[in-house]
């Protein structure tokens, strides 16, 4: 049904009348509920009193009070426009009543009708409507399975409190709403999707927390704004265990953060950590060295190949994905293993002869009482014991003392008889032994201090040297030597010039964990990893030694796998070797809603050649919407200039085919000077630096592209000797293909590339 003139269209309007009543009268309810808690809060801080406990107590509970009003307040000033955007009718089995759920964003319970005015969408319900068919249906909460009747899926279509439009519908797929929201332009900012989450990506986004969730999401399916709605998911069903800052976001870069910024709080979730893999371990080890960006060494690779040297490409990759493999991590493993066994002085902990405890048991305090702490926190735990046995056996050490001179003391008196020289023997003996209860007093007070002196107090950079400098003891693999020494070679060269690269990280922060220990406050029960496929097996394990759970979601494309060389070529190995135990989680999201069936199509022209070199890619291709566009354009131009020409065209008719962004994506940041040089039109160029979106028209180099969108997309240049058949340059190049989302157009000079042709 699509109508403004029936019965069901003006039951609706007053439906929502009454609903937008009741909001602003609750509204006005919670605004006069603020005022007398603020008012409470202010006269507290202003007259408190540190000694004074019940008043602390009413402080920290009224202050609790005052931020969930102002959360509400900002529940409702989201839905106060469109307080709802779906309805389903369900019937219970064994139950004549009809409950009528209206989907929102919050929830809003009418106490005086004991019913909900609005359900929220995160709700166990609420997958009735994103998951089941008109008929007989069910959902799983927390009473089990729910079965009976589904009579109803209705859509609406709010605009300023103002209900234009209603819909009934079967299944969310491919419905009118979904059209139009795939149809609209694109600004600088991801949008919500509870309006037209699809079932595919709602079994995403209520997958159980604590199993490790993998997801393989096509270009498009919406893999970062499910994970987004995942947390709100999350956070929604386990409010009184969790808070916002127990999740954390990993992007791949600051940029990245910045376009999905806006998503949180209009979904209500605020205080969610966001931040990126690099940007954490320095958060962790400290910023004493400068990172050098991974697409530093990427854009060296591309080059590499386009001047046809594969050698030195080849050599690169090889030394990346060693430096990224888990056999590099086991390496890891065992120099912590020998730096554990080592830690502590090889020798009792004794005063004099007096030993208090053998090194035979200090090692086994240290490796198995404390041995699940890092290694200085368990220095700290050692030592606490140690003062404590100190402290126990001070007496004993004193009484000790006393005895063996008291035994001299007899000796003296039973050999000689009273006389000045027996006297000054035994006075002698006392002084000695006086002196020696002395020393022995003044020893104690430093006994531990001295004994922890010895241990080894080094930076994290520093045993990462030390661990450089013996690479072949710990290579039980039988890695070849000259890999070893190029290895320890080009990490030298960058420490000595206070440098890491992003293949560091991981054993950097994973020595710094083991080692170390986290902060106290870093307290992460759930990570979510966006574009996971550029992420390697070291970094995933490092993150596990992060968390105080196993509780992973993990988003990507192997197909956008710009980084494999580095990265995870298949996600078997992630489930094999870091969740072997864990009952992980596979999920796939094969439709993309991105673009469209055209420029779909054409992309998937160019991973039909990844899959003809390569066995990691046998999982279905992307399966577009049907949302039809113009064609594929692909233009040959005589150069660089004419080309650009050509785009400033674009450009300027870029109102009035209604677009609001653009982005012209070159295979490199060099292409894109060269091409700024050409172009008369006001363009950004995104070189990796940048820290903040702000949509429009930009240059973009092919592997910053990942993960954006764009109304309208230009690739520079798809000749033949720019994008050649290789796994990266095909990519690369279907990575910039599934960024538009309406107008796909190709330029190239002298031959088109053969990724291109049928």
């Amino acid at each position: 049904m699509n109508s403004t003139n029936n019965t069901s269209f003006e039951y609706e309007v007053n439906r929502l009348f009454l609903t937008v009543n009741y909001l602003n009268n609750y509204k006005e309810q919670i605004l006069s509920r603020k005022t007398t808690v603020d008012s409470v809060v202010d006269y507290g801080v202003s007259h408190y009193n540190s000694d004074n406990a019940e008043q602390f107590s009413e402080l920290t509970i009224y202050s609790t009070i005052q931020g969930n009003i102002n959360t509400k307040l900002k529940q409702i000033g989201l839905s106060i426009d469109k307080p709802y955007f779906a309805r389903f009718d369900f019937t219970e089995k064994d139950s004549d009543q009809c409950q009528m759920c209206y989907l929102g964003k919050m929830s809003l319970y009418d106490e005086s009708k004991d019913e909900f005015v609005i359900v929220d969408w995160r709700a166990p319900i609420a997958s009735l409507y994103y998951e089941q068919r008109l008929g007989s249906a069910a959902y799983e909460c927390v009473d089990g399975i729910i079965s009976g009747e589904l009579s109803l899926k209705r859509q609406y279509f709010i605009e300023n409190g103002q209900l234009k439009n209603i819909m009934d519908i079967d299944i969310t797929t491919n419905d009118t709403f979904l059209q139009a929201a795939l149809g609209s332009n694109k600004d600088n900012r991801l949008k919500d999707i509870v309006t037209t989450i699809q079932a595919e990506q709602n079994k995403v986004i209520r997958a159980d927390m604590w199993t490790p969730l993998i997801v393989q999401g096509a270009a498009g399916g919406g893999k970062t704004t499910i994970a987004l709605h995942r947390i709100a998911y999350l956070m929604y069903n386990n409010e009184k265990t969790l808070k916002a800052n127990n999740f954390m976001i990993i992007a791949p870069n600051r940029f990245f953060l910045s376009y999905i910024s806006e998503v949180l709080p209009e979904l209500g979730v605020e205080n969610v950590q966001q931040t990126t893999y690099e940007d954490l371990v320095f958060e962790i080890i400290g910023h004493k060295y400068k990172l050098v960006a991974p697409h530093e060494k990427l854009s060296k690779i591309i080059n590499f190949h386009y001047n046809d040297d594969k050698d030195s490409a080849s050599k690169l990759q090889k030394l990346s994905m060693f430096k990224s493999s888990l056999i590099y991590a086991n390496m890891v493993m065992r120099y912590l293993k020998e730096l554990e066994i080592n830690f502590l002085p090889e020798e009792d902990f004794k005063i004099g002869n007096y030993v208090l405890l053998s090194h035979k048991e200090l090692q086994r305090r240290f490796m198995m009482d404390f041995g699940k702490k890092p290694f200085y926190k368990r220095v700290l735990e050692l030592k606490k014991s140690l003062i404590n046995t100190l402290s126990q056996e001070k007496e004993k050490i004193i009484l000790n003392i006393e005895n063996t001179y008291e035994i001299e003391l007899n000796k003296v008196r039973r050999a000689m008889e009273d006389c000045p020289q027996r006297r000054n023997t035994i006075i002698a003996i006392i002084d000695e032994r006086d002196n020696a209860i002395k020393k022995a007093k003044n020893k104690i007070k430093t006994l531990v201090k001295d004994y922890f002196s010895k241990v080894q107090h080094k930076t994290c950079f520093e045993y990462y040297l030390d661990f450089q400098n013996n690479l072949q003891k710990y290579n039980k693999e039988n890695i070849k030597e000259d890999i070893l020494n190029q290895v320890r070679e080009s990490t030298f060269q960058l420490l000595e010039k206070h440098k890491v690269e992003f293949e560091d990280l991981a054993p950097l922060v994973y020595m710094y964990i083991n080692i170390y220990g986290l902060k106290e406050d870093l307290d992460i029960r759930h990570i979510i990893i966006d574009e996971a496929q550029d992420f390697s097996l070291f970094q995933i394990l490092s993150l596990k030694s992060i968390m105080n759970s196993g509780s992973f979601t993990i988003l990507g494309d192997l197909c956008q796998g710009i980084y494999s060389y580095a990265g995870i070529r298949n996600w078997d190995s992630v489930i094999k070797k870091l969740f072997r135990n864990c009952n992980c989680n596979f999920l796939t999201l094969e439709q993309s809603y991105r673009t469209t069936v055209e420029i779909m199509d054409m992309a998937n022209v160019v991973m039909d050649k990844l899959s003809m070199i390569s066995d990691n890619y046998n999982f279905p291709k992307a399966k577009p919407v049907i949302r039809h566009g113009s064609e594929v354009s692909i233009a040959c131009k005589k150069d660089l200039k004419d080309i650009c020409q050509c785009i400033d065209e674009e450009i300027a008719s870029l109102d009035s085919q209604g677009f609001k962004s653009l982005a012209i994506i070159c295979k490199n940041l060099d292409e894109c000077k060269e091409a700024k040089k050409y172009l008369k039109s006001h363009v950004a160029i995104i070189s990796g630096k940048e820290e903040e979106y702000e949509g429009g028209i930009v240059l973009i180099p092919s592997y910053l592209a990942k993960g954006l969108e764009f109304d309208m997309v230009v690739i520079l240049n798809a000749s033949e000797n720019v994008y050649k058949p290789i796994e990266l340059d095909i990519k690369l190049l279907y990575v910039a293909m599934t960024r538009p989302l309406h107008r796909l157009q190709i330029y190239y000079l002298g031959n088109v590339t053969t990724l291109l042709q049928h």
